[in-house]
C-alpha cells in the first residue's frame, strides 16, 4: 500500500536523489522534493518540483500541502558559514516540523548525525550518550534533534536517524580529493597511523533504513537510531581498497598525527585548505556507533562494508568524471577546492 504523498527535503542533494531513487524502486510514486537548488537529474519528470528555502515559511507551507510523510535531509554543511547553519539546520527543522503538524502529518522523519556526539572517549557510541558536537554543524544538529523532540512530546512521529558519513553514488565533496588522487596515480597521507577504526557508510543501506523508519509501526520507530555499516577495519586498510582499484600500485602513508593537525589548523585558518576542525581532528581517532539498537528494533541489515562503499564511490567518480571536472563548492555534490593540498599529492 503507497505511504501517499512524501516530500523529501533537500531532494536535490546526494543523500535526497538517493533516497527519491530508493522510493521510486519501492513503488513510492508520488514524491515532492522541496530544495534551495534546482533539481536536474534525469528523474525531474517524475518528481514534484519544489525549489525554496526552508528558512522561508511561505515556500515551507506550500510544499507541505497534500503531505503525508516528511524526510527531512536538508541541511548546510560544515563549510557553510555558522549563520547558514544555525538558521537552515535549526530554524528550518522548526520550520517544517510545525507546517507539517499543521498540515496532520503523519511521519517525519530527522536525518541528523553522529557528529552530535562530538569527539568522544568511548568506543562504540550509543543513542543515549552524551551530545557534545564540534563546530557549528554538530551544535546546530542538537538543537535540531531537541526541536523534534519537542514535536515527538506534541505527538507526532519523529523518528531521527543519526548515520556515520555515508557515501556512494553522486558523493563528492570531500572524498573526491582522495578519489582524484587515487585516479591519478598517487598514494595518499593518512593523519596518524592508520590503525584507527573508523566507521563510514553506504548512502543505499542508509535510504534502507529510512525506509523501515517510514514503514514499521509508529510505536516502534518513534525514537533514535545510530546507522552505520556493520563490517570496517583500520583506516588504512579501508581506503588501501580504494589505491589497489585505481591499479597505480600505490599506498596509504601515515604520518605523525600532532603535526599534522597543527599544520591543517593552520591551513585552514588562511583559507588554504578544504578540510575543516571535523575532519582532521577526528581522522586519526577511532570513530564508531553500536548499531545494534537498529539492528534489533528496526531489523537494519546493512549491505555494504565500509571497503565496499568507498569502492563502489570510487567507481561512480571515474565513470562520471567528465560531468563534474571543472565543478567545485561546499555541498556533497560537487568537488571541495583542493587548494594548497593540490600541490601537496605530487609528493605522494
Amino acid at each position: 500500500m503507497a505511504i501517499g504523498k512524501i516530500l523529501v527535503t533537500g531532494g536535490s542533494g546526494f543523500l535526497g536523489i538517493n533516497l527519491i531513487r530508493h522510493l521510486r524502486a519501492k513503488g513510492e510514486t508520488d514524491i515532492r522534493s522541496l530544495d534551495i537548488v534546482p533539481f536536474d537529474y534525469p528523474e525531474k519528470d517524475s518528481v514534484e518540483l519544489h525549489t525554496g528555502d526552508i528558512r522561508d515559511v511561505a515556500a515551507v507551507a506550500r510544499a507541505m500541502d497534500g503531505v503525508s510523510m516528511v524526510i527531512h535531509t536538508a541541511a548546510a554543511l560544515p563549510l557553510y558559514s555558522e549563520r547558514d547553519i544555525m538558521t537552515t539546520d535549526v530554524d528550518g527543522t522548526r520550520n517544517l516540523l510545525a507546517a507539517a503538524k499543521q498540515a496532520g502529518v503523519t511521519r517525519f522523519v530527522m536525518i541528523s548525525s553522529t557528529a552530535v556526539y562530538g569527539i568522544p572517549d568511548h568506543h562504540p557510541l550509543l543513542e543515549t550518550d552524551k551530545l557534545t558536537g564540534v563546530g557549528p554543524y554538530g551544535r546546530a544538529k542538537i538543537a535540531a534533534e531537541e526541536e523534534c523532540i519537542a514535536f515527538r512530546e506534541q505527538g507526532m512521529c519523529v523518528p531521527i536517524i543519526r548515520p556515520k558519513s555515508f557515501i556512494g553514488p553522486e558523493r563528492l565533496g570531500v572524498f573526491a580529493l582522495f578519489y582524484d588522487w587515487a585516479y591519478t596515480g598517487h598514494g595518499f597521507p593518512m593523519i596518524g597511523n592508520g590503525r584507527n577504526r573508523y566507521q563510514l557508510l553506504d548512502v543505499e543501506d542508509l535510504c534502507e533504513a529510512i525506509w523501515l523508519t517510514m514503514t514499521l509501526p509508529a510505536a516502534v520507530v518513534n525514537d533514535t537510531f545510530n546507522i552505520g555499516a556493520k563490517d570496517f577495519t583500520t583506516m588504512r586498510e579501508d581506503y588501501q581498497a580504494v589505491l589497489d582499484d585505481a591499479g597505480h600500485g600505490k599506498k596509504i602513508r601515515g604520518f605523525p598525527a600532532a603535526p599534522m593537525i597543527w599544520t591543517l589548523r593552520f591551513l585552514e585558518l588562511l583559507k588554504l585548505s578544504p578540510l575543516y576542525k571535523w575532519v582532521y581532528e577526528t581522522a586519526s581517532e577511532d570513530s564508531f556507533v553500536s548499531i545494534e539498537k537498529a539492528e534489533r528494533v528496526l531489523g537494519f541489515r546493512p549491505k555494504y562494508s565500509n571497503k565496499e562503499a568507498l569502492v563502489r564511490n570510487y567507481r561512480w567518480y571515474v565513470a562520471n568524471l567528465d560531468a563534474f571536472r571543472n565543478a567545485s563548492g561546499v555541498s556533497h555534490r560537487v568537488p571541495w577546492k583542493q587548494g594548497i593540498l593540490r600541490l601537496a599529492k605530487w609528493f605522494f
